[in-house]
């Protein structure tokens, strides 16, 4: 019997090898790399893992890949951790410096690495293009380097003349192809954003390409298969594009907020009416007190640039852009025309620092702008913020030096930083913000005004209780 078994086994796998080998390669039905393990690329890595890829994940910061090693991972995001932790025990999920060492035994390479913005705001490819020179130099065997990265449009284009310029440098003919795959994760819902996606967008050039896509993604998209194949210009450009859409949407409601304001609207009911047209959703229609993160600010400024590039002017991203940038002051705006301007020795409370709910992510948040407004007016700041307290004291210490930051408290709790406070500022929706003990917190505070900066109190409640409120729009 055992003979019969084993010859079937070396005919499935289609091996003609010893036994080791054979197991080895029935074991995994892909083996791809992601170079990048920042937010992109760990969250790849790991969801393409618990689908029964063989995935290593490469990064060059040594100390981040031996705590990935043990578990320890460098963000925060909903359902991460545990997952990185079942697909370590399983051998599914490998951390790695090198990757010239797992180049031969790799099909696919996403290349996830960053992308920041140069002083102009146009993305640095640095990491890109160097991701593409060591496979050009080191590579063996065909190979399929897809870009995750956020790239400006043509950025494929400039790495497969990389890669083919060191394979003419070691004069090798060897086969390889380029593809583009954006993502679209949205930070605090990454895990379910990835395994069930509403859409994936592919960019390729070649049918070889596209098969090796089709078949990694197959297992996440079996009920109804939403793989949209296109040219990689196209699709390079339609990351770039659908986050301008959702920036113009919000920096539109806050525009609107605004004038709501002025003229004595309640932009709330606003949103609700425009947002019953079937032709506009309600979705990404909510005021608040500006956009933040990896991807907004970055990406409308990114497309800019790449139309200026180009001879063309995207007039109503450069609006969008202004909109944002006013609207992140609007809070201290309130705060000034409570106080007559009078702000200095005033405490003031701030709830939430990170960009939005679910992440500990600090990249151009509101409370950044905020809290450098508030000190140099001469404000006590006492903060607080499920998650992002470590994030925030790292950006405050590396960018706030024309400020006194002595007089910023990072709080323990909701309660310890409204402690004497002459007003309360929500600037990041968390749950935990929205029920508070209300009673609590108005006998904690020297004064009783709460200013919302993304709306989520019922305005008629908080007067009720004796809070002077004051909502956006």
């Amino acid at each position: 019997m055992y003979p019969i078994v084993i010859t079937l086994l070396f005919r499935l796998c289609n091996v003609n090898n010893v036994y080791e080998s054979l197991f080895e390669n029935c074991k995994y039905s892909m083996k791809i790399a992601i170079v990048g393990t920042g937010y992109v690329g760990l969250v790849s890595g790991t969801c393409f893992a618990e689908m029964g890829v063989d995935v290593t994940c490469v990064d060059v910061d040594v100390p981040k890949i031996e705590n990935l090693k043990n578990g320890i991972i460098p963000i925060y995001e909903p359902g991460l951790e545990d997952m990185v932790l079942r697909n370590l025990k399983a051998e599914r999920l490998h951390f790695t410096t090198r990757l010239t060492e797992i180049l031969h035994d790799v099909q696919v390479i996403f290349s996830a690495v960053g992308t920041p913005p140069d002083a102009d705001g146009s993305a640095d490819l640095k990491y890109v293009l160097e991701v593409a020179r060591t496979i050009g130099q080191n590579m063996q065997q065909y190979v399929l380097l897809v870009t995750k990265s956020t790239v400006p449009v043509g950025t494929a284009a400039l790495i497969r003349q990389t890669i083919q310029a060191e394979l003419d440098k070691r004069e090798v003919s060897i086969e390889f192809d380029v593809a583009s795959n954006p993502e679209f994760l949205k930070e605090g819902d990454a895990i379910k954003d990835f395994m069930s996606p509403d859409r994936v967008v592919v960019g390729v050039e070649s049918e070889k390409a596209r098969d090796l896509i089709t078949r990694l993604y197959r297992p996440f998209l079996l009920n109804n298969f939403r793989v949209i194949f296109m040219d990689i210009l196209s699709a390079e450009m339609t990351k770039y594009a659908a986050n301008a859409m959702l920036a113009t949407r919000i920096s539109f409601m806050n525009d609107m907020a605004n004038l709501c304001e002025l003229v004595g609207a309640d932009v709330n009911m606003v949103r609700k009416g425009i947002g019953s047209d079937q032709r506009i959703g309600g979705k990404f229609l909510y005021a608040g007190c500006g956009y933040g993160g990896s991807c907004f600010p970055k990406d409308v400024k990114a497309l800019i640039q790449t139309a200026e590039q180009n001879g063309y002017e995207l007039r109503v991203l450069k609006a969008v852009e202004e909109v944002n940038a006013y609207q992140k002051q609007v809070l201290f705006h309130k705060l000034q025309k409570h106080f007559n301007g009078e702000l200095s020795g005033k405490t003031i409370c701030i709830w939430g620092l990170s960009f939005k709910p679910n992440t500990d992510d600090m990249r151009e948040a509101p409370a950044l702008v905020l809290i450098e407004k508030l000190l140099g007016a001469g404000c006590k700041v006492r903060a607080f913020d499920p998650v992002a307290i470590p994030e925030a004291k790292h950006l405050v210490k590396a960018n706030m030096t024309a400020v006194d930051t002595s007089s910023l408290y990072f709080a323990n709790d909701i309660y310890d930083a409204v402690l004497d406070a002459d007003a309360l500022l929500l600037v990041t929706e968390w749950k935990e913000f929205r029920m508070p003990s209300w009673g609590v917190v108005k006998k904690s505070m020297k004064g009783p005004l709460i200013i919302d900066g993304r709306n989520i109190y019922d305005k008629e409640e908080m007067k009720e209780m004796g809070f002077i409120y004051d909502p956006i729009g």
